[in-house]
């Protein structure tokens, strides 16, 4: 039996009855069909298909165009999930007609349900914007990718007073501004658990512990699809870089030894006619 389609309203009562919610990210229509039939509750198109899937070295270069072509196939393979699309850098920062334009963009062409942007009380008033324009936002607070040059590399955030209670009135700016998600990601998870306590929006957290109301995992990192090796943060529940190494290393073998294809995947033909062919 299919699962009723995930709401916004679904995801505010998990939080309430304490029901912990699970994202995942998927960049094609396989990915999606995959984590539907697990049962997802959230799946994130997250600009990380610059690492993950482009073999780029961040997130950065990753276009409007790149985010809804990857959009529409996810799109295709979800029936109940909640579906959220990442802008990407200088998608947002521009203005804020940009910003709506381009959140719309999302919506109207590749069928999201919301957007995620990334940035603390600094983009509040985009938020907003974007909010006021009908276009649902999940924020994300923490380590922030897009700005990883700033931040100084993929550094745990928050860790002294000062820092920590930025992000604290950053959550609390970006929930006024409308938002009703938001990503924890790499910080202490006392931290996530303080925020989470003190917000009403849903927190979906990576690398910021068990107390946020959701968990987010990239997932060529839950499949062990990489070179990469697996952040602390995440946890690897298959190797199938190996496997599938394994699988495509025998095909060549039987190739090139001669032992594939064989008969049975073949199509017959009336030897009369090719005995009438003219050569």
């Amino acid at each position: 039996m299919d699962r009723k389609q995930v709401t916004i309203p679904d995801l505010y009562q998990m939080k309430k009855e304490g029901r912990k919610i699970s994202v995942l990210t998927a960049y094609d229509y396989p990915g999606a069909v995959l984590a539907e039939a697990a049962g997802v509750d959230v799946v994130l198109v997250g600009d990380s298909l610059g690492n993950v899937v482009m073999g780029l070295n961040g997130t950065v270069p990753v276009t409007m165009e790149e985010m809804i072509h990857h959009l529409k196939a996810v799109r295709r393979g979800l029936r109940s999930a909640f579906l959220i699309g990442d802008l990407p850098f200088l998608s947002y920062q521009v203005s804020r007609e940009q910003a709506i334009l381009n959140s719309g963009r999302m919506l109207k062409e590749a069928g999201c349900d919301m957007v995620k942007l990334e940035g603390g009380a600094e983009m509040a008033e985009t938020v907003r914007a974007i909010v006021d324009a009908g276009i649902p936002v999940c924020a994300h607070i923490g380590l922030t990718p897009q700005s990883v040059s700033k931040l100084g590399g993929y550094k745990v955030q928050g860790k002294d007073l000062a820092t920590a209670q930025k992000l604290v009135d950053g959550a609390k700016a970006l929930q006024q501004a409308g938002a009703d998600l938001i990503v924890f990601e790499c910080i202490p998870s006392a931290l996530a658990q303080a925020i989470t306590k003190a917000v009403e929006m849903v927190t979906i957290g990576i690398g910021a512990g068990p107390d946020c109301d959701g968990q987010v995992l990239v997932f060529h990192d839950v499949l062990g699809l990489t070179t990469r090796k697996t952040p602390k943060m995440a946890k690897q529940y298959l190797n199938l870089m190996d496997l599938a190494g394994a699988a495509l290393g025998q095909y060549v073998s039987e190739v090139r030894a001669g032992g594939f294809p064989g008969p049975e995947h073949g199509f017959a033909m009336d030897p009369a006619v090719v005995a009438q062919l003219k050569l």
